[in-house]
Order: structure tokens, then C-alpha cells, then sequence
């Protein structure tokens, strides 16, 4: 099995970063790394596809909230040094702002969506109300679920079926985590992110628990490839 580690970003500015947000210096460093040893990235539509893959250097480069700055700051960063990436976006909150966490930091428009080059962006979803699963009856995951499918069927939007949970949070308990996995299944998800911190393999052995490396905007390139390489170190 190969590894797999998933990279978490979130904001990019032109200023200093600190936790979830990443100045745009330190992410054009990380790519560049990526890109000089020999990192293939890839979309969650592929791997849906695929029954394995190489046994060399394989990541997957996620940005969650659909913000402005992922469109203008990190794409042509992509786009540079020829690596894929996924966002994942709250669908109620686009055109407006993330009143979960800032109030302040814009998220794209649909239109805007419909910009990104599918070879560079895929787009995955993030829920529609961005709450915490943890927080939520089975029927209001459905409803939640079913509302993002509608969205994106009515706004002509091209979304792989792939879902990052909001806060990484989901339902662990037994009984409760079975009901989520079916509810996503028959929603036609295939594939559900966590956080962890843990490097994965590939094929997913719980493609429902898939974990993912949150990038914090303070870490030190010895500390990104430390995060690439082994994940969580203790």
C-alpha cells in the first residue's frame, strides 16, 4: 500500500500567517518542495478510479472554506509548479463571508467557481451549513447532505463526491457513526475527511476516516517536511 499524506489548508494572505492561515511566501516554499522532490498530487475524483497507486511520493493538497484568497493567491501557486489541489466549500455561505470563524474573510461567488481550471482545482464538498456532524441528528445530516446535492445540480456545479467535515468532526460512536456512513453512501459520497494528523495508505482502509495534516501558517519548512514524511510525531 502506498502512503498518502493529505495536506489542510485554509486562508492565504500576503501578510504574516498564524495558525490556519498560511502567508503566501511560506505556501510558494512548501509547493516548491513539493515539486522539487518529485511529489505527484492527485484529486479524490482519480482515486475513485484507482485500485492503487505508486509506491513513490504521493499527497493530496486540500483548502477548506472556499476563500477568496485559495482563487487569487494559491492557484497561480498551482498553476506554477504544476500540483493539483481540492477545495472543499460550504455551499451556504458562497458570495458572502465565514461567520463561523472571522465574519470577515470572503468566500467565492458560484461563478467564481466555475473559473478554476477542473486540471488544476476539483471541488469537494463542505457541508451547507458548515455545523459540526458531532452536533447533528441523523435527519439533519440527510437534510444538510441533500440540500448540498440540490445546490450544486441547480447551479450547474461540478463537485467529485468527496466530503471534508467541518471542524474534522464526525460521529464515533457505534450505532451513530454506521447511521452517517450509510446516510453519506446514499448521498453518492464516496470518500469522507477528518483531521488526525496521521499519514494514510492507499486504498483507504476507512474511506470514511480519511485524516489529514493540518498546515499551520507558523511551521518551519523542517517542520512541513517532518508533517510529510511521518505526520503526527508524537
Amino acid at each position: 500500500m502506498a502512503k498518502l499524506p493529505i495536506l489542510m489548508y485554509h486562508h492565504v494572505t500576503a501578510e504574516k500567517g498564524k495558525g490556519l492561515t498560511i502567508s503566501v511566501e511560506k505556501l510558494e516554499k512548501q509547493f516548491k518542495h513539493l515539486a522539487e522532490n518529485g511529489y505527484k498530487t492527485y484529486h479524490f475524483g482519480e482515486l475513485a478510479k484507482q485500485k492503487s497507486l505508486p509506491k513513490t511520493k504521493n499527497i493530496i493538497i486540500t483548502f477548506d472554506d472556499g476563500y477568496v484568497s485559495q482563487r487569487e493567491l494559491a492557484l497561480p501557486l498551482l498553476k506554477k509548479y504544476k500540483l493539483k489541489a481540492t477545495f472543499f466549500v460550504p455551499l451556504n455561505f458562497l458570495g458572502k463571508t465565514d461567520s463561523w470563524n472571522t465574519s470577515s474573510l470572503e468566500i467565492m461567488t458560484s461563478e467564481q467557481l466555475k473559473t478554476l481550471d477542473p486540471k488544476i482545482v476539483e471541488l469537494g464538498f463542505h457541508s451547507f451549513y458548515h455545523k459540526k456532524y458531532t452536533e447533528l441528528s441523523n435527519t439533519e445530516i440527510e437534510e444538510d447532505t441533500h440540500l448540498c446535492k440540490e445546490f450544486v445540480t441547480e447551479n450547474k456545479l461540478d463537485f467529485s463526491p468527496v466530503l471534508a467535515y467541518p471542524y474534522g468532526k464526525f460521529p464515533k460512536e457505534k450505532m451513530l457513526n454506521e447511521s452517517f456512513k450509510k446516510t453519506l453512501s446514499e448521498n453518492g459520497i464516496n470518500f469522507g475527511l477528518r483531521i488526525g494528523n496521521r499519514i494514510n495508505h492507499f486504498p483507504f482502509k476507512k474511506p470514511f476516516e480519511i485524516q489529514r495534516i493540518d498546515v499551520k501558517g507558523e511551521f518551519s519548512m523542517l517542520k512541513f517536511r517532518q508533517k510529510i514524511r511521518f505526520g503526527k510525531l508524537f
